[in-house]
Protein backbone atom coordinates (compact mmCIF):
# COMPACT_ATOMS: atom_id res chain seq x y z
CA UNK A 1 0.00 0.00 0.00
CA UNK A 2 2.77 2.47 0.87
CA UNK A 3 4.51 1.74 -2.45
CA UNK A 4 1.36 2.59 -4.39
CA UNK A 5 0.74 5.68 -2.28
CA UNK A 6 4.24 7.06 -2.79
CA UNK A 7 4.02 6.49 -6.53
CA UNK A 8 0.80 8.49 -6.74
CA UNK A 9 2.25 11.19 -4.49
CA UNK A 10 5.16 11.62 -6.90
CA UNK A 11 2.78 11.84 -9.86
CA UNK A 12 0.55 14.41 -8.18
CA UNK A 13 3.41 16.53 -6.94
CA UNK A 14 4.86 16.64 -10.44
CA UNK A 15 1.81 18.43 -11.82
CA UNK A 16 2.42 21.95 -10.61
CA UNK A 17 4.27 23.20 -7.52
CA UNK A 18 1.76 26.07 -7.24
CA UNK A 19 -1.20 23.73 -6.83
CA UNK A 20 -2.14 21.86 -3.65
CA UNK A 21 -2.70 18.13 -3.88
CA UNK A 22 -6.39 18.70 -3.16
CA UNK A 23 -6.66 21.19 -6.02
CA UNK A 24 -4.96 18.73 -8.35
CA UNK A 25 -7.34 15.99 -7.28
CA UNK A 26 -10.43 18.15 -7.80
CA UNK A 27 -9.15 19.39 -11.14
CA UNK A 28 -8.45 15.83 -12.25
CA UNK A 29 -11.91 14.65 -11.22
CA UNK A 30 -13.56 17.50 -13.11
CA UNK A 31 -11.46 16.82 -16.20
CA UNK A 32 -12.34 13.13 -16.04
CA UNK A 33 -16.06 13.88 -15.72
CA UNK A 34 -15.88 16.29 -18.65
CA UNK A 35 -14.05 13.76 -20.78
CA UNK A 36 -16.67 11.08 -20.08
CA UNK A 37 -19.41 13.49 -21.12
CA UNK A 38 -17.54 14.20 -24.35
CA UNK A 39 -17.56 10.47 -25.26
CA UNK A 40 -21.00 9.60 -23.86
CA UNK A 41 -22.33 8.93 -27.36
CA UNK A 42 -19.23 7.09 -28.54
CA UNK A 43 -19.66 3.48 -27.30
CA UNK A 44 -16.20 2.31 -28.37
CA UNK A 45 -14.34 5.06 -26.50
CA UNK A 46 -16.77 4.89 -23.60
CA UNK A 47 -16.25 1.20 -22.95
CA UNK A 48 -12.45 1.64 -22.97
CA UNK A 49 -12.78 4.52 -20.50
CA UNK A 50 -15.08 2.53 -18.22
CA UNK A 51 -12.90 -0.57 -18.29
CA UNK A 52 -9.96 1.49 -17.05
CA UNK A 53 -12.02 3.11 -14.29
CA UNK A 54 -11.45 1.59 -10.81
CA UNK A 55 -14.78 0.16 -9.65
CA UNK A 56 -14.22 -1.01 -6.10
CA UNK A 57 -16.28 -4.11 -5.36
CA UNK A 58 -18.61 -6.50 -7.14
CA UNK A 59 -20.94 -7.53 -4.32
CA UNK A 60 -23.47 -9.64 -6.25
CA UNK A 61 -21.65 -12.29 -8.25
CA UNK A 62 -22.87 -15.90 -8.53
CA UNK A 63 -19.77 -18.00 -9.09
CA UNK A 64 -21.54 -20.70 -11.13
CA UNK A 65 -23.06 -18.01 -13.35
CA UNK A 66 -19.80 -16.06 -13.62
CA UNK A 67 -18.09 -18.70 -15.78
CA UNK A 68 -18.31 -18.37 -19.55
CA UNK A 69 -19.69 -21.39 -21.42
CA UNK A 70 -16.47 -21.80 -23.41
CA UNK A 71 -14.62 -22.46 -20.16
CA UNK A 72 -17.23 -24.89 -18.87
CA UNK A 73 -16.80 -26.80 -22.13
CA UNK A 74 -13.04 -26.85 -21.54
CA UNK A 75 -13.54 -28.12 -17.97
CA UNK A 76 -15.80 -30.87 -19.28
CA UNK A 77 -13.43 -31.96 -22.03
CA UNK A 78 -10.58 -32.19 -19.52
CA UNK A 79 -12.77 -34.45 -17.35
CA UNK A 80 -14.11 -36.57 -20.23
CA UNK A 81 -17.71 -35.43 -19.71
CA UNK A 82 -20.61 -36.26 -22.00
CA UNK A 83 -23.26 -34.02 -23.56
CA UNK A 84 -26.85 -34.93 -24.45
CA UNK A 85 -27.34 -33.69 -28.01
CA UNK A 86 -31.04 -32.92 -27.46
CA UNK A 87 -31.18 -31.46 -23.94
CA UNK A 88 -27.55 -30.19 -23.87
CA UNK A 89 -27.18 -31.46 -20.30
CA UNK A 90 -23.59 -32.33 -19.36
CA UNK A 91 -22.90 -35.45 -17.31
CA UNK A 92 -20.04 -37.59 -16.09
CA UNK A 93 -18.86 -40.53 -18.22
CA UNK A 94 -19.61 -43.10 -19.48
CA UNK A 95 -21.84 -41.66 -22.16
CA UNK A 96 -25.37 -43.10 -22.40
CA UNK A 97 -27.75 -43.31 -25.34
CA UNK A 98 -28.31 -39.89 -26.89
CA UNK A 99 -25.03 -38.58 -25.50
CA UNK A 100 -21.65 -37.95 -27.09
CA UNK A 101 -18.30 -37.07 -25.54
CA UNK A 102 -18.14 -33.33 -24.91
CA UNK A 103 -14.77 -33.44 -26.68
CA UNK A 104 -16.71 -33.93 -29.92
CA UNK A 105 -17.58 -30.24 -29.78
CA UNK A 106 -13.91 -29.48 -30.55
CA UNK A 107 -14.38 -30.90 -34.05
CA UNK A 108 -18.06 -30.06 -34.52
CA UNK A 109 -18.58 -26.27 -34.75
CA UNK A 110 -22.38 -26.59 -34.87
CA UNK A 111 -22.44 -28.60 -31.63
CA UNK A 112 -19.97 -26.17 -30.05
CA UNK A 113 -22.00 -23.06 -30.83
CA UNK A 114 -25.26 -24.75 -29.83
CA UNK A 115 -23.80 -25.64 -26.43
CA UNK A 116 -22.73 -22.04 -25.87
CA UNK A 117 -26.20 -20.78 -26.81
CA UNK A 118 -27.85 -23.31 -24.49
CA UNK A 119 -25.49 -22.62 -21.58
CA UNK A 120 -25.77 -18.83 -21.79
CA UNK A 121 -27.97 -15.96 -22.93
CA UNK A 122 -26.24 -15.73 -26.28
CA UNK A 123 -28.92 -15.67 -29.00
CA UNK A 124 -31.62 -16.42 -26.43
CA UNK A 125 -34.11 -14.36 -28.47
CA UNK A 126 -34.20 -17.24 -30.99
CA UNK A 127 -34.69 -19.99 -28.40
CA UNK A 128 -38.48 -19.88 -28.27
CA UNK A 129 -38.25 -19.26 -24.51
CA UNK A 130 -38.73 -16.22 -22.35
CA UNK A 131 -35.57 -14.58 -21.09
CA UNK A 132 -36.28 -15.83 -17.56
CA UNK A 133 -36.83 -19.44 -18.63
CA UNK A 134 -33.79 -19.56 -20.90
CA UNK A 135 -31.62 -17.97 -18.21
CA UNK A 136 -32.57 -20.28 -15.35
CA UNK A 137 -32.67 -23.41 -17.55
CA UNK A 138 -29.03 -22.84 -18.50
CA UNK A 139 -27.78 -23.62 -15.00
CA UNK A 140 -29.02 -27.20 -14.72
CA UNK A 141 -27.50 -28.00 -18.12
CA UNK A 142 -23.91 -27.33 -16.96
CA UNK A 143 -24.58 -27.99 -13.26
CA UNK A 144 -22.56 -31.25 -13.16
CA UNK A 145 -19.45 -29.28 -14.15
CA UNK A 146 -19.57 -27.00 -11.11
CA UNK A 147 -18.76 -29.46 -8.33
CA UNK A 148 -15.05 -30.17 -8.67
CA UNK A 149 -13.89 -27.15 -10.64
CA UNK A 150 -13.93 -24.48 -7.93
CA UNK A 151 -10.21 -23.75 -8.34
CA UNK A 152 -10.62 -23.01 -12.04
CA UNK A 153 -13.78 -21.02 -11.36
CA UNK A 154 -12.13 -18.87 -8.69
CA UNK A 155 -9.27 -18.18 -11.08
CA UNK A 156 -11.58 -17.07 -13.89
CA UNK A 157 -13.62 -14.79 -11.62
CA UNK A 158 -10.52 -13.10 -10.24
CA UNK A 159 -8.93 -12.71 -13.67
CA UNK A 160 -12.03 -10.97 -15.01
CA UNK A 161 -12.27 -8.79 -11.91
CA UNK A 162 -8.70 -7.57 -12.31
CA UNK A 163 -9.15 -7.01 -16.05
CA UNK A 164 -12.09 -4.76 -15.24
CA UNK A 165 -10.41 -2.94 -12.33
CA UNK A 166 -12.50 -4.55 -9.60
CA UNK A 167 -10.37 -4.91 -6.48
CA UNK A 168 -12.87 -6.72 -4.22
CA UNK A 169 -15.20 -9.67 -4.91
CA UNK A 170 -17.92 -11.28 -2.86
CA UNK A 171 -18.60 -14.57 -4.61
CA UNK A 172 -21.78 -16.54 -4.01
CA UNK A 173 -20.67 -20.16 -3.84
CA UNK A 174 -22.35 -23.54 -3.39
CA UNK A 175 -19.43 -25.22 -1.67
CA UNK A 176 -21.02 -27.43 0.98
CA UNK A 177 -24.59 -26.84 -0.19
CA UNK A 178 -25.20 -30.44 -1.43
CA UNK A 179 -24.09 -31.88 1.91
CA UNK A 180 -26.23 -29.40 3.86
CA UNK A 181 -29.22 -30.33 1.67
CA UNK A 182 -28.61 -34.04 2.35
CA UNK A 183 -28.49 -33.38 6.10
CA UNK A 184 -31.77 -31.52 5.88
CA UNK A 185 -33.41 -34.36 3.96
CA UNK A 186 -32.62 -36.72 6.85
CA UNK A 187 -34.12 -34.34 9.40
CA UNK A 188 -37.86 -34.51 10.10
CA UNK A 189 -39.48 -31.07 10.01
CA UNK A 190 -41.16 -29.39 12.92
CA UNK A 191 -41.75 -25.75 13.77
CA UNK A 192 -39.41 -25.82 16.77
CA UNK A 193 -36.41 -24.16 15.13
CA UNK A 194 -34.21 -24.62 18.21
CA UNK A 195 -34.83 -28.37 18.22
CA UNK A 196 -34.21 -28.54 14.46
CA UNK A 197 -30.91 -26.72 14.86
CA UNK A 198 -29.74 -28.96 17.72
CA UNK A 199 -30.66 -32.09 15.80
CA UNK A 200 -28.67 -30.94 12.77
CA UNK A 201 -25.65 -29.93 14.84
CA UNK A 202 -25.64 -33.38 16.44
CA UNK A 203 -26.08 -35.27 13.17
CA UNK A 204 -23.09 -34.07 11.15
CA UNK A 205 -23.46 -30.34 10.49
CA UNK A 206 -20.21 -29.36 12.20
CA UNK A 207 -18.30 -32.00 10.24
CA UNK A 208 -19.92 -30.82 7.00
CA UNK A 209 -18.86 -27.24 7.76
CA UNK A 210 -15.28 -28.39 8.40
CA UNK A 211 -15.22 -30.29 5.10
CA UNK A 212 -16.55 -27.24 3.27
CA UNK A 213 -13.77 -25.08 4.69
CA UNK A 214 -11.19 -27.69 3.67
CA UNK A 215 -12.66 -27.78 0.16
CA UNK A 216 -12.33 -24.01 -0.15
CA UNK A 217 -8.70 -24.14 0.96
CA UNK A 218 -8.02 -26.80 -1.67
CA UNK A 219 -9.76 -24.76 -4.36
CA UNK A 220 -7.80 -21.65 -3.41
CA UNK A 221 -4.56 -23.61 -3.60
CA UNK A 222 -5.45 -24.74 -7.12
CA UNK A 223 -6.51 -21.19 -8.04
CA UNK A 224 -3.19 -19.78 -6.86
CA UNK A 225 -1.33 -22.38 -8.88
CA UNK A 226 -3.33 -21.57 -12.01
CA UNK A 227 -2.81 -17.83 -11.53
CA UNK A 228 0.84 -18.35 -10.52
CA UNK A 229 0.34 -16.40 -7.31
CA UNK A 230 3.37 -16.29 -5.06
CA UNK A 231 1.90 -14.52 -2.04
CA UNK A 232 4.55 -11.83 -2.47
CA UNK A 233 2.83 -9.74 -5.16
CA UNK A 234 3.59 -6.05 -5.09
CA UNK A 235 0.49 -4.03 -4.22
CA UNK A 236 1.14 -1.38 -6.85
CA UNK A 237 -0.58 -3.11 -9.81
CA UNK A 238 -3.99 -4.73 -9.50
CA UNK A 239 -3.63 -8.37 -10.57
CA UNK A 240 -5.86 -11.44 -10.23
CA UNK A 241 -3.72 -12.46 -7.26
CA UNK A 242 -4.25 -9.16 -5.43
CA UNK A 243 -8.05 -9.08 -5.82
CA UNK A 244 -9.51 -9.50 -2.32
CA UNK A 245 -12.16 -12.24 -2.24
CA UNK A 246 -14.81 -13.22 0.29
CA UNK A 247 -17.52 -15.87 0.02
CA UNK A 248 -21.29 -15.91 0.47
CA UNK A 249 -22.96 -19.32 0.78
CA UNK A 250 -25.80 -19.59 -1.68
CA UNK A 251 -28.86 -21.27 -0.18
CA UNK A 252 -31.15 -23.01 -2.68
CA UNK A 253 -34.58 -21.83 -1.57
CA UNK A 254 -36.50 -24.04 -4.01
CA UNK A 255 -35.91 -27.10 -1.82
CA UNK A 256 -38.04 -28.41 1.05
CA UNK A 257 -38.30 -26.33 4.20
CA UNK A 258 -36.10 -28.67 6.24
CA UNK A 259 -33.44 -28.55 3.50
CA UNK A 260 -33.54 -24.75 3.34
CA UNK A 261 -33.27 -24.63 7.14
CA UNK A 262 -30.22 -26.91 7.05
CA UNK A 263 -28.54 -24.78 4.37
CA UNK A 264 -29.16 -21.61 6.37
CA UNK A 265 -27.67 -23.21 9.46
CA UNK A 266 -24.68 -24.28 7.38
CA UNK A 267 -24.24 -20.73 6.14
CA UNK A 268 -24.34 -19.19 9.60
CA UNK A 269 -21.98 -21.83 10.99
CA UNK A 270 -19.55 -21.25 8.11
CA UNK A 271 -19.50 -17.51 8.74
CA UNK A 272 -18.93 -18.16 12.44
CA UNK A 273 -16.07 -20.59 11.77
CA UNK A 274 -14.22 -18.94 8.86
CA UNK A 275 -13.81 -15.21 8.23
CA UNK A 276 -13.64 -15.77 4.47
CA UNK A 277 -17.37 -16.62 4.57
CA UNK A 278 -19.03 -13.30 5.25
CA UNK A 279 -22.71 -13.94 4.53
CA UNK A 280 -25.36 -16.15 2.98
CA UNK A 281 -28.05 -15.52 0.39
CA UNK A 282 -31.22 -17.24 -0.80
CA UNK A 283 -30.99 -18.01 -4.52
CA UNK A 284 -33.09 -19.70 -7.25
CA UNK A 285 -35.96 -17.96 -9.06
CA UNK A 286 -37.95 -15.90 -6.58
CA UNK A 287 -41.08 -16.36 -8.70
CA UNK A 288 -41.04 -20.18 -8.52
CA UNK A 289 -43.60 -22.15 -6.54
CA UNK A 290 -41.64 -22.98 -3.39
CA UNK A 291 -39.83 -19.62 -2.98
CA UNK A 292 -43.15 -17.77 -3.30
CA UNK A 293 -45.07 -20.17 -1.05
CA UNK A 294 -42.40 -20.35 1.67
CA UNK A 295 -41.05 -16.79 1.49
CA UNK A 296 -42.37 -15.70 4.89
CA UNK A 297 -41.25 -18.98 6.45
CA UNK A 298 -37.73 -18.41 5.11
CA UNK A 299 -37.74 -14.94 6.68
CA UNK A 300 -38.81 -16.45 10.00
CA UNK A 301 -35.84 -18.81 9.76
CA UNK A 302 -33.50 -15.88 9.14
CA UNK A 303 -34.97 -14.03 12.13
CA UNK A 304 -34.31 -17.08 14.30
CA UNK A 305 -30.72 -17.49 13.13
CA UNK A 306 -29.96 -13.76 13.32
CA UNK A 307 -30.70 -13.82 17.06
CA UNK A 308 -28.22 -16.68 17.52
CA UNK A 309 -25.54 -15.33 15.15
CA UNK A 310 -25.92 -11.53 15.39
CA UNK A 311 -22.45 -10.84 13.96
CA UNK A 312 -23.13 -12.65 10.68
CA UNK A 313 -24.00 -10.17 7.93
CA UNK A 314 -27.01 -10.83 5.70
CA UNK A 315 -27.60 -9.97 2.05
CA UNK A 316 -30.66 -11.31 0.33
CA UNK A 317 -32.30 -11.60 -3.08
CA UNK A 318 -35.65 -9.86 -2.82
CA UNK A 319 -37.95 -8.13 -5.25
CA UNK A 320 -36.43 -9.76 -8.35
CA UNK A 321 -39.96 -9.72 -9.72
CA UNK A 322 -42.08 -7.79 -12.20
CA UNK A 323 -45.80 -7.49 -13.00
CA UNK A 324 -47.03 -10.52 -14.89
CA UNK A 325 -44.32 -12.80 -13.52
CA UNK A 326 -46.40 -13.40 -10.38
CA UNK A 327 -49.90 -12.28 -9.28
CA UNK A 328 -50.05 -8.64 -8.04
CA UNK A 329 -50.13 -9.69 -4.38
CA UNK A 330 -46.79 -11.44 -4.88
CA UNK A 331 -45.13 -8.05 -5.44
CA UNK A 332 -46.31 -6.37 -2.25
CA UNK A 333 -44.00 -7.37 0.58
CA UNK A 334 -40.81 -9.30 -0.21
CA UNK A 335 -38.37 -6.40 0.18
CA UNK A 336 -39.97 -5.20 3.41
CA UNK A 337 -40.08 -8.70 4.90
CA UNK A 338 -36.45 -9.25 3.96
CA UNK A 339 -35.46 -6.12 5.85
CA UNK A 340 -37.80 -6.31 8.84
CA UNK A 341 -37.83 -10.11 9.39
CA UNK A 342 -34.76 -11.24 7.51
CA UNK A 343 -32.46 -8.51 8.89
CA UNK A 344 -30.85 -7.92 5.49
CA UNK A 345 -28.21 -5.18 5.29
CA UNK A 346 -28.23 -5.37 1.49
CA UNK A 347 -30.92 -6.22 -1.03
CA UNK A 348 -30.15 -8.03 -4.26
CA UNK A 349 -32.10 -6.60 -7.22
CA UNK A 350 -35.12 -5.03 -5.46
CA UNK A 351 -36.66 -4.04 -8.80
CA UNK A 352 -40.31 -4.42 -7.75
CA UNK A 353 -39.94 -1.71 -5.09
CA UNK A 354 -42.71 0.51 -6.49
CA UNK A 355 -45.18 -2.40 -6.29
CA UNK A 356 -44.53 -2.91 -2.57
CA UNK A 357 -47.00 -1.58 -0.01
CA UNK A 358 -46.00 2.02 0.83
CA UNK A 359 -42.94 2.08 -1.45
CA UNK A 360 -41.90 5.61 -0.49
CA UNK A 361 -42.03 4.78 3.20
CA UNK A 362 -40.05 1.61 2.52
CA UNK A 363 -37.34 3.52 0.67
CA UNK A 364 -37.21 6.06 3.51
CA UNK A 365 -36.65 3.14 5.89
CA UNK A 366 -33.90 1.77 3.64
CA UNK A 367 -32.20 5.17 3.50
CA UNK A 368 -32.43 5.58 7.29
CA UNK A 369 -31.02 2.12 7.92
CA UNK A 370 -28.40 2.56 5.20
CA UNK A 371 -29.54 -0.60 3.39
CA UNK A 372 -27.84 -0.85 0.01
CA UNK A 373 -29.35 -2.27 -3.18
CA UNK A 374 -27.18 -4.42 -5.46
CA UNK A 375 -28.16 -3.25 -8.94
CA UNK A 376 -27.78 -5.78 -11.77
CA UNK A 377 -28.87 -4.00 -14.95
CA UNK A 378 -28.09 -6.69 -17.52
CA UNK A 379 -29.89 -9.53 -15.80
CA UNK A 380 -32.86 -7.32 -14.90
CA UNK A 381 -33.16 -6.54 -18.60
CA UNK A 382 -32.71 -10.12 -19.83
CA UNK A 383 -34.80 -11.88 -17.18
CA UNK A 384 -37.51 -9.35 -16.37
CA UNK A 385 -37.44 -6.98 -19.34
CA UNK A 386 -36.71 -4.00 -17.06
CA UNK A 387 -34.42 -1.35 -18.50
CA UNK A 388 -34.16 2.40 -18.95
CA UNK A 389 -36.96 4.36 -17.28
CA UNK A 390 -38.72 1.13 -16.26
CA UNK A 391 -35.84 0.26 -13.94
CA UNK A 392 -36.05 1.74 -10.40
CA UNK A 393 -32.36 2.66 -10.09
CA UNK A 394 -33.05 6.38 -10.40
CA UNK A 395 -35.96 6.10 -7.96
CA UNK A 396 -33.71 4.56 -5.33
CA UNK A 397 -31.14 7.32 -5.90
CA UNK A 398 -33.83 10.01 -5.64
CA UNK A 399 -34.84 8.71 -2.21
CA UNK A 400 -31.28 8.49 -0.88
CA UNK A 401 -31.03 4.69 -0.88
CA UNK A 402 -27.40 3.62 -1.42
CA UNK A 403 -26.85 1.64 -4.62
CA UNK A 404 -23.96 -0.06 -6.41
CA UNK A 405 -23.68 -1.84 -9.73
CA UNK A 406 -22.94 -5.57 -9.82
CA UNK A 407 -22.67 -8.36 -12.39
CA UNK A 408 -25.05 -11.06 -11.06
CA UNK A 409 -24.14 -13.84 -13.57
CA UNK A 410 -21.62 -12.33 -15.96
CA UNK A 411 -20.75 -15.59 -17.72
CA UNK A 412 -24.30 -16.70 -18.44
CA UNK A 413 -25.25 -13.12 -19.35
CA UNK A 414 -22.14 -12.71 -21.57
CA UNK A 415 -21.26 -9.51 -19.72
CA UNK A 416 -18.84 -8.09 -17.15
CA UNK A 417 -18.82 -5.20 -14.68
CA UNK A 418 -17.58 -2.75 -17.32
CA UNK A 419 -20.69 -3.40 -19.38
CA UNK A 420 -22.86 -2.92 -16.29
CA UNK A 421 -21.28 0.54 -16.00
CA UNK A 422 -21.84 1.04 -19.73
CA UNK A 423 -25.54 0.25 -19.37
CA UNK A 424 -25.62 2.64 -16.44
CA UNK A 425 -24.31 5.46 -18.60
CA UNK A 426 -26.25 4.68 -21.76
CA UNK A 427 -29.60 3.62 -20.30
CA UNK A 428 -29.71 5.34 -16.92
CA UNK A 429 -27.83 8.52 -17.81
CA UNK A 430 -25.32 8.08 -14.99
CA UNK A 431 -22.57 10.67 -14.72
CA UNK A 432 -18.95 10.04 -13.80
CA UNK A 433 -19.61 11.45 -10.34
CA UNK A 434 -22.50 9.01 -9.85
CA UNK A 435 -20.40 6.07 -11.04
CA UNK A 436 -17.62 7.08 -8.68
CA UNK A 437 -20.12 7.28 -5.83
CA UNK A 438 -21.32 3.77 -6.62
CA UNK A 439 -17.77 2.41 -6.66
CA UNK A 440 -17.13 3.97 -3.26
CA UNK A 441 -20.51 2.75 -1.99
CA UNK A 442 -19.66 -0.82 -2.98
CA UNK A 443 -16.65 -0.74 -0.65
CA UNK A 444 -18.55 1.02 2.14
CA UNK A 445 -21.18 -1.76 2.12
CA UNK A 446 -18.80 -4.65 1.54
CA UNK A 447 -18.85 -7.23 4.32
CA UNK A 448 -15.33 -6.39 5.42
CA UNK A 449 -13.95 -6.15 8.94
CA UNK A 450 -12.99 -2.93 10.66
CA UNK A 451 -13.95 0.72 10.52
CA UNK A 452 -14.59 2.81 7.44
CA UNK A 453 -12.20 5.24 5.78
CA UNK A 454 -15.10 7.68 5.65
CA UNK A 455 -16.27 9.85 8.52
CA UNK A 456 -19.29 10.64 6.33
CA UNK A 457 -19.93 7.94 3.73
CA UNK A 458 -22.57 9.99 1.89
CA UNK A 459 -20.44 13.06 1.33
CA UNK A 460 -17.21 11.02 1.45
CA UNK A 461 -15.50 13.02 4.16
CA UNK A 462 -12.34 11.26 5.31
CA UNK A 463 -11.75 10.22 8.89
CA UNK A 464 -9.67 12.74 10.90
CA UNK A 465 -6.65 10.41 11.05
CA UNK A 466 -6.34 10.45 7.27
CA UNK A 467 -7.41 13.98 6.36
CA UNK A 468 -3.95 14.63 4.95
CA UNK A 469 -3.56 11.70 2.59
CA UNK A 470 -0.36 12.88 0.90
CA UNK A 471 1.88 14.81 3.33
CA UNK A 472 5.38 15.57 2.12
CA UNK A 473 7.93 12.85 2.48
CA UNK A 474 5.51 10.00 3.19
CA UNK A 475 2.57 8.26 1.57
CA UNK A 476 0.40 8.75 4.66
CA UNK A 477 0.87 10.05 8.17
CA UNK A 478 1.89 7.51 10.84
CA UNK A 479 -1.52 7.93 12.49
CA UNK A 480 -3.31 7.16 9.24
CA UNK A 481 -0.95 4.29 8.46
CA UNK A 482 -1.73 2.67 11.83
CA UNK A 483 -5.47 3.12 11.29
CA UNK A 484 -5.35 1.52 7.85
CA UNK A 485 -3.28 -1.39 9.12
CA UNK A 486 -5.87 -2.09 11.83
CA UNK A 487 -8.97 -1.80 9.62
CA UNK A 488 -9.32 -3.95 6.53
CA UNK A 489 -12.30 -1.99 5.23
CA UNK A 490 -10.54 1.37 5.48
CA UNK A 491 -7.40 -0.09 3.93
CA UNK A 492 -9.22 -1.33 0.83
CA UNK A 493 -11.22 1.89 0.60
CA UNK A 494 -8.01 3.88 0.74
CA UNK A 495 -6.50 1.76 -2.02
CA UNK A 496 -9.57 2.48 -4.15
CA UNK A 497 -9.04 6.22 -3.58
CA UNK A 498 -5.44 5.89 -4.73
CA UNK A 499 -6.52 4.02 -7.85
CA UNK A 500 -9.20 6.62 -8.61
CA UNK A 501 -6.70 9.46 -8.14
CA UNK A 502 -4.22 7.81 -10.47
CA UNK A 503 -6.93 7.13 -13.08
CA UNK A 504 -8.26 10.69 -12.97
CA UNK A 505 -4.83 12.22 -13.20
CA UNK A 506 -3.98 10.07 -16.21
CA UNK A 507 -7.18 11.21 -17.98
CA UNK A 508 -6.48 14.86 -17.12
CA UNK A 509 -2.87 14.62 -18.23
CA UNK A 510 -3.82 12.98 -21.51
CA UNK A 511 -6.41 15.66 -22.24
CA UNK A 512 -3.93 18.46 -21.45
CA UNK A 513 -1.34 16.96 -23.77
CA UNK A 514 -3.90 16.64 -26.56
CA UNK A 515 -4.98 20.26 -26.15
CA UNK A 516 -1.36 21.42 -26.65
CA UNK A 517 -0.87 19.50 -29.86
Amino acid sequence: MIVRCVLILLVLCAVSPAQSVEQVRQSSEQATAAYMESIRNNPAELVAFLRAMPKGGDLHNHLTGAIYAENYIRFGIDRHFCIDTKTFVASKPPCAAGQVPLAKSSQDPVLYRNIIDQWSMRNWQYSGQSGADHFFDAFWKFDALTYDTFGEMFAEAQQRAAQNNVSYLELMVGTGTPEFIALGARTKWNDDFAEMRNRLLQSGMKEAVARTIADVYAAETKRDKLLQCTGREDEAPLTPCTVTVRYILHVLRGFSKEQVFAQLLGGFELAKADSRFVSLDLVMPEHSLVPMRDFTLHMRMLDFFHKLYPKVRITMHAGELAPGIVPPEGLRSHIRQTIEMGHAERIGHGVDIMHEDDPVGLMQLMAERNIMVEICLTSNDMILGLKGAAHPLRTYMKHGVPVALATDDEGVARSDITHEYLKGVQEQGLTYSELKTMARTSMEHAFLSGASFWQDAKEFVRIPQCTMMYPKGRGVSPECENFLAANERANLQFQLELMLSSFEYSVRDRQQRRSKQ
